[in-house]
């Protein structure tokens, strides 16, 4: 037996309530398991009796371990046990949870068979055990803990097991124990952790975080590790990118966002697979026993140290032994390392080798680029960090505006940083004093305003008016933006040469045609004579404009200009012909340097204006998608008749309205007019070839 079993079975087994510490890996699910199993035994459990013994686990995954485990050893015994999880059938839960004998469950699906089955019943239960219990009774499950305490009877044995267990008064109040027993076999040890775990950290800028993971990745190929992230989104824009990138190692990822189906199947092939690498939120951090782990990287800062305790127990289990790496920023570090110190968790720094980093943003903003997918992931990665941050309650750790968001941007492969609501309400009371104090000010120039002359009356509202201008930000419209936009085409500039010269010269590509590659076309013998000026106006005729592309040809072939040579790829598109340039012409148009930052930026503004483009195309789906959908549930539901309005567009409430006959003052034309805004209706047929084609394009 391990320490904690030793210490906490002969307790248990006396009916005793316990508070059970031990270190992760020590053991402690047979702790828990092996007298509650010997209780139901001693008093002769059968199948009516309804529940007996019951365990919650704060995670899903935790809750199917367990279950695993006691199936393996009490198979021999007549107990019928339950696993009652979120993400599986609750009907047929239903039919079968009041004949089990054991309940392994987590609080929310098992309060809501509470609430929901009407033949479930806890009144016999003879042991509650709270696996993971500091943070079962935290305030992320107290609402649900305190309905299921409700349901349970008083007279029944406690059992709470962590590795960073409570001592509060008011929790353990909640739970009703009786005298409770206080084990903890690694209390007073040297390290609150493994010994055989070697613990790193490493000091990092936030926009190099990724290329240092990254980089790590590259030279670990052959290892097991697990990386912790803040959030779900980020674990899916990390996970997106580096898949992208081929490491050459498999990744998977586990967040509390997909479905349950899913997340056992990766829980059951990184616990099978040798070499892998898991993106995974805190939802891994406690219980989980994935063999053979090497390596913990935290990329992200642990919000306290019982959450750094619960994620490096993931390696160094029982005596095995591990490595734990904990990246920190520059503003995290001085925080952080105190916590850990009070902890009694020994940790060293670590330098990376700048032979082995590589850096990945210019893989991350082409992929943005071109994928505006990934570049939505991308964005709310961004926004779920900061966010994360924001909401840390360790605040002398944490500081959200200590974080260099514009380059942290940059570095995910976005033009500029998204706009947070969660970073204005921070800065709300700054901004209100300001605000008020402005006014206020302005006040008192009014004040004195009225006792000047008039002539600095004048001039003072002139500057009154001037600050207030400047106080209240331009706001600036959409069509504003469309109108001050640069560069509107993503098209090479030799492809939007072609396209503008194409009226003008002598042959044309045309679209769906299928022409041969090499067109013959007659001399234009009209081009040799003279053509008089034609003033180009606007609205002016088609053939004016023929005469002054003849008489521009015709000026050209008197200059001597020669036409530009092209090249012509596999594909028939036409292509400048380059000539490579002297180092002298290189060196001409700046050093290296400033080339490099003019391309980047350029880069960068061609992906901000892609970025608008982006969004429009993003809301014009949703809008068709919901009209489809509309049109489908109207379908399904066969309201309507055979005849429905639909609208395409914004519309005025004009357009929009539908009024009986005109009156006596009403002109014919304001009657056209009036039915040609009119939305037209469109019979059963038309609705439903309209449904099948935004669906199709949907």
């Amino acid at each position: 037996m391990t320490d904690i079993q030793r210490m906490a079975l002969p307790l248990a087994l006396c009916n005793r309530d316990i508070l059970g510490a031990a270190k992760t890996g020590s053991g402690k699910t047979l702790a828990f398991l092996i007298p509650l199993v010997e209780c139901l035994y001693r008093q002769k459990w059968g199948k009516n009796d309804g529940v007996g013994a019951m365990v919650i686990s704060p995670t899903r995954e935790l809750a199917v371990q367990i279950f695993q485990v006691l199936c393996q050893f009490a198979k021999c015994h007549n107990f019928s046990a339950g696993l009652v999880i979120g993400g599986k059938d609750f009907v047929g839960e239903q039919d079968r949870i009041s004949r089990m004998n054991i309940l392994i469950c987590t609080p929310g699906r098992l309060l809501q068979h509470m609430d929901q089955t009407p033949q479930f019943s806890c009144s016999n239960l003879q042991m509650l055990v709270l696996d993971e219990a500091d943070r079962i009774l935290d305030l992320g499950f107290s609402k649900y803990l305190n309905a299921i305490l409700d349901n349970l009877p008083k007279e029944r044995q406690t059992l709470l097991f962590s590795a960073t267990q409570t001592k509060s008064v008011k929790d353990l109040a909640r739970l009703s124990l009786n005298s409770p027993e206080y084990v903890a076999v690694h209390e007073k040890a040297e390290h609150a952790t493994h010994k055989d775990l070697h613990q790193h950290f490493m000091e990092c800028a936030l926009p190099s975080k990724l290329d240092l993971l990254f980089s790590f990745i590259k030279t670990h190929l052959t290892t097991k590790g697990i990386v912790f992230l803040s959030s779900c989104k980020q674990v899916r824009m990390v996970y997106e990118a580096f898949r992208r990138l081929h490491p050459g190692i498999p990744l998977m990822l586990l967040h509390g966002k997909q479905k349950q189906q899913k997340r056992l199947e990766i829980f059951d092939t990184f616990s099978r697979t040798k070499h892998a690498f898991l993106f995974c939120t805190d939802i891994a951090a406690r219980g989980l026993d994935f063999p053979a782990v090497e390596w913990v990287i935290q990329a992200d800062a642990p919000e306290d140290a019982e959450t750094y305790i619960h994620r490096v127990g993931r390696t160094a289990r029982y005596e095995s032994a591990g490595q734990a790496l904990l990246i920190l920023l520059p503003s995290e570090r001085e925080g952080m390392l105190a916590l850990l110190e009070r902890k009694r968790i020994p940790i060293t720094e670590i330098k990376a080798r700048a032979s082995k980093q590589r850096t990945i943003q210019p893989q991350l903003q082409s992929f943005c680029f071109k994928d505006p997918e990934f570049k939505y992931l991308a964005q709310k990665a961004f926004v779920s960090y900061i966010r994360s941050i924001y909401l840390q309650k360790e605040k002398s750790v944490f500081d959200v505006h200590a974080l260099p968001t514009e380059e942290f941007a940059h570095a995910l492969g976005l033009p500029g940083a998204p706009k947070i609501k969660i970073m204005k309400k921070a800065q709300g009371k700054n901004v209100s004093y300001q605000q008020a104090a402005l006014q206020k000010q302005l006040k008192e120039e009014a004040e004195v305003e009225e006792e000047s002359d008039s002539e600095s009356e004048e001039e003072e509202d002139d500057n009154n008016v001037e600050s207030k201008e400047l106080a209240q930000p331009k706001v600036v419209t959409k069509i504003d933006k469309m109108r001050n936009r640069k560069n509107n085409t993503v098209l090479s500039e030799h492809h939007a040469k072609l396209v503008q010269e194409s009226e003008g010269d002598f042959t044309s590509v045309v679209d769906g045609e299928d022409e041969d590659f090499m067109v013959l076309k007659r001399h234009d013998h009209a081009l040799d004579e003279s053509v008089p000026e034609v003033e180009m106006e606007h609205g002016s005729s088609e053939k004016a404009k023929k005469a002054e592309r003849k008489l521009r040809k015709k000026e050209l072939q008197q200059k001597g200009a020669k036409g530009e040579r092209l090249v012509f790829d596999d594909d028939g598109i036409a292509h400048p012909l380059y000539e490579m340039g002297t180092e002298a012409d290189f060196r001409a148009e700046g050093a290296p340097e400033e080339q490099i930052l003019r391309r980047v930026e350029e880069g960068r503004r061609m992906m901000t204006e892609a970025d608008v483009e982006d969004r429009d195309t993003a809301r014009e789906k949703r809008r068709t998608k919901k009209l489809a959908r509309k049109l489908r549930d109207r379908e399904e539901a066969g309201l309507g008749g055979t005849e429905m309005q639909v609208t395409l567009g914004s519309a005025s409430e004009d357009d929009m309205s539908s009024g009986g006959e005109s009156s006596d003052a009403e002109t014919e034309e304001d009657e056209a007019d009036r039915d040609a805004k009119r939305p037209k209706m469109m019979d059963l047929e038309e609705q439903e070839a309209l449904a099948l084609r935004l669906l199709s394009q949907s």
